[in-house]
């Protein structure tokens, strides 16, 4: 064969292989373009355009080359100018509580004891006689003025239970971990007075029922105390349950979320996001920490860890309630409350529990959360994942065990979640909610020490997942996002923020709403960034969140949201 016959050849090889590449090429399914798109990815921070093919990224680059991906049936969206990010992830909510939020009485924006009588007075008109009144979102802290009876920082039931004698009321504190009954529900909970028999207080170990001098109660219920009503309440029904998740699905896309870590489910739940799922209506990306409970944690620890293949319902963690909240001053502390002497909060879950569950975590490949929010609980948790990891030898493992809120921390156990690479999950708009009154808890030096430590823990070497808790905050992440970089309330003060040398960075607040968020649930691989492989999940604003002033961050809305390579809202 000569030379020259040989060249021949090897040019005709080179043009069937191009043929053949070029008859292989992919086409997209959208091409979005037209404005300031941010990765969350290293190696090109900011892209022209994004290219899908079904519900994967396929290509993400410049819009020239975008193009080449294109034929008849690519679907083409121009931002506009508007900005886009990887898909917004909740790192820490109750799904189904959003959704109840929606159907029950909403009082996260009363401002005075008398706005919550008014709204439950509103509320007896269209009930009937004996039918329950469930409502949520006060927050005595937060009211314009307290009224003129209280007893251990608390309204009394008095007011309440005049405007509603024929129906039951229970309302939960914004937190969650309180709850406020009027007369009729504690009669049906047969609540009495108890200075007949002497008794100072209710027995309800990890709890308390606030009485008054004449030990009679005043309707406030801590942490465990609240299953006293709880309990009386009826169940919900499978119809309001389905209309419930509806609404937090639709509550999600209209706020850019596409994941969403919630925060302990039961077994009733699981069942219905099984049905939801099976019936293709499951879009959003649900991580699911399994509720603490024995029975249902004997159950997953012999089934294992479920990690779905379409990546819509993974259970593979386990939620862990171990103190109350700062607001109801049921968080564990290691000094007494500033405003209520002697008082140090409540233990809700004993700590060998908490050890126990960690290593059977550990020896199944379930991640531990577990929620913390006093410096106490937050020390007493990290001691225990350690002496697990120690006794099973997985200092280094990769468990990404967390701690939910870390809200409050002594300053030597900062550098601890570092060294035990356990996660921070923390919800910024709290500090936004809670700073003003928080300081009256713990007193300034704690609070300027040790509260909302997230620029210490991001420099330690930790990843911060954010969230909002929802429904004990609004479920809109442009809040958090603004608390995250300006530490301020959401009426813009104080002027420079709150311990501003903690606030975060633009890009660390993205990444903790995306990439970070992700890597705390071992997603960090197919979602959180965007990049070709990775599911086409996208959140898109009417402006640029990034470099926008700071007082014009709080007007950024949500103009469409991409969840699986489909649109799903558009404003």
């Amino acid at each position: 064969m000569t030379l020259r016959f040989y060249k021949l050849n090897i040019i005709i090889a080179c043009l069937f292989l191009s043929s053949c590449a070029n008859n292989k090429k992919e086409f997209g399914t959208m091409i979005i373009h037209g404005g300031t798109i941010y990765t969350v990815d290293s190696i090109q921070p900011t892209v022209e355009a994004v290219v899908t093919k079904k519900d994967k990224i396929l290509f993400a680059g410049s819009f020239e080359e975008a193009k080449s991906y294109q034929n008849e049936q690519t679907e083409l969206i121009n931002l506009e100018g508007k900005t886009m990010t990887p898909g917004l992830i909740e790192g820490h909510g109750h799904f189904m509580g959003l959704g109840y939020n929606e159907l029950e009485l909403d009082l996260m924006h009363t401002n005075s004891y008398q706005d919550i009588v008014d709204a439950v007075a509103a509320k007896v008109k269209t009930s009937k006689p004996g039918e329950w009144i469930i409502g949520s979102g006060w927050h005595q802290s937060k009211w314009d003025s307290m009224p003129a009876n209280t007893v251990k920082g608390f309204q009394t039931h008095h007011l309440l239970s005049e405007v509603s004698p024929d129906n039951p009321v229970f309302l939960f504190h914004a937190s969650g971990h309180a709850g406020f009954a009027n007369a009729k529900a504690m009669e049906i909970a047969g609540l009495k007075s108890l200075r007949k028999e002497g008794i100072q207080s209710y027995n309800t170990e990890g709890g308390e029922v606030i009485v008054d001098q004449f030990g009679m109660p005043t309707g406030i219920f801590n942490e465990h105390a609240i299953s006293m009503i709880y309990k009386y309440i009826p169940e919900e029904t499978p119809e309001t349950n389905i209309q419930a998740f509806h609404l937090a699905m639709e509550a999600c896309h209209k706020n850019g979320i596409t994941s969403f870590h919630d925060a302990g489910i039961s077994k009733d739940i699981i069942a219905l996001y099984d049905d939801m799922k099976s019936a293709g209506k499951m879009n959003v990306r649900m991580y699911a920490m399994l509720r603490g409970g024995e029975e249902l944690l004997e159950e997953w620890f012999e089934k294992g860890p479920r990690i779905d293949p379409d990546h819509r319902f993974t259970i593979r963690s386990i939620k862990l309630s171990c103190d109350g909240a700062l607001g109801s001053r049921g968080a564990w502390l290691l000094e007494p409350y500033t405003d209520r002497q002697g008082h140090y909060g409540h233990e809700t879950l004993p700590m060998d529990i908490v050890k126990e569950v960690a290593i059977q975590g550990l020896q199944n490949n379930f991640q531990v959360c577990s929620h913390a929010i006093g410096d106490r609980a937050n020390r007493e948790i990290l001691d225990q994942y350690e002496l697990a990891f120690k006794e099973l030898n997985m200092l280094d493992a990769d468990h990404r065990f967390r701690i939910e809120h870390a809200q409050h921390l002594h300053p030597d156990d900062i550098p601890r979640f570092a060294a035990l690479h356990v996660i921070p999950a923390m919800q910024t708009i709290h500090l936004s909610s809670d700073r003003p009154w928080a300081i009256d808890r713990l007193g300034e030096k704690r609070i300027k020490e040790g509260a909302y430590m997230w620029q210490a823990l991001l420099q330690s070497g930790v990843p911060i997942v954010n969230g909002t808790d929802v429904p004990v905050e609004p479920l809109n992440p442009i809040a958090s996002f603004y608390a995250s970089v300006s530490r301020k309330t959401l009426k813009g003060t104080p002027e420079g923020g709150y311990e501003p040398e903690q606030k975060m960075t633009r890009m660390q607040a993205l990444k903790s709403y995306t990439l970070d968020a992700a890597y705390g649930a071992f997603e960090e691989n197919i979602k959180g960034s965007i990049r070709s492989g990775k599911l086409a999940d996208f959140t898109i604003y009417n402006q640029d969140l990034m470099t926008v002033e700071e007082n014009q961050i709080l007007n950024t809305e949500i103009a469409m949201t991409i969840f699986n390579g489909e649109v799903v809202y558009k404003k």
